[in-house]
Parts: C-alpha cells; sequence; structure tokens
C-alpha cells in the first residue's frame, strides 16, 4: 500500500512552540490557516474551540495532534500545495497564541511533484463536520 502525502508538516521549531504553548494553556490546539486578515495569510494558533469552524472552512488534517483549518476558498488557491508550518522571531499582529512569547507562526509552501497528487490524505468540508458533530 501507497502512504498518503500529508497537506500539512510541520518543522522541529514549530514542534517545540507548540510543545510550550500545550504547557502554558493546557489544552488541545487547533491552527486555521488566515485568510487576510492581521498578518496576511498567516496561521493562527488557538486553544481547541475558541476558533469557530463554519461549513466554509476546510480541515485539512493534523499536525503534530492539532487540526488544522483553511477557508473554502483559500485552499482552493493552495489546494496544490503542501504546507509546513514553522516559525520566525517577531510578534505579528494576529490573535495567535504565540504572538506574546516575540514569535510568530508562517507557512512554507512547495507545490506537490505529479505523482503526490493521486496519494494525498483526504479533507473534509466544516458542513461535514458540523453533520458529524466534530467540531
Amino acid at each position: 500500500m501507497t502512504a498518503t502525502v500529508p497537506r500539512v508538516c510541520i518543522t522541529e521549531k514549530a514542534k517545540e512552540v507548540i510543545d510550550r504553548l500545550r504547557k502554558q494553556y493546557g489544552s488541545e490546539l487547533m491552527f486555521h490557516q488566515s485568510g487576510g486578515c492581521c498578518d496576511g495569510s498567516a496561521p493562527m494558533c488557538f486553544e481547541k474551540g475558541d476558533f469557530k469552524i463554519g461549513s466554509q472552512d476546510i480541515w485539512m488534517g493534523k499536525v503534530y495532534g492539532c487540526d488544522f483549518f483553511m477557508n473554502a476558498d483559500q485552499f482552493d488557491y493552495w489546494k496544490h500545495t503542501q504546507l509546513t508550518l514553522d516559525t520566525t522571531p517577531g510578534r505579528g499582529s494576529s490573535f495567535s497564541l504565540e504572538i506574546p512569547l516575540g514569535i510568530r507562526f508562517l507557512i512554507r509552501s512547495r507545490l506537490y511533484a505529479e505523482e503526490e497528487l493521486t496519494r494525498l490524505s483526504p479533507i473534509k468540508t466544516g458542513e461535514e463536520l458540523l453533520e458529524e458533530g466534530l467540531i
């Protein structure tokens, strides 16, 4: 069986920040790739449930145990790229949990190879998740 290709990956630096945030907040975390508010298009980290997912959001999978969502319009633009969650020094201007630490999450991306497109991990729409009672 051929392995699926993840839609979202993560760097070791980003894992360290998530570990720190989990310890600080004592709860599950989630990400939503913002579509232009505040820092432009940036991954924003929230305590799970603090950002309300709607029917027009796409669940792209889990990254380091955190659900990762993106608005459907933005997903349509990015669907041919693999995202990598990373961090960089500097304060962003968003509501993301890492901002007070003086760092911010960012996304690096690359286009999928042609053969990877047939093995992408599945997505779910916010509508499907709402119907299933998962959000």
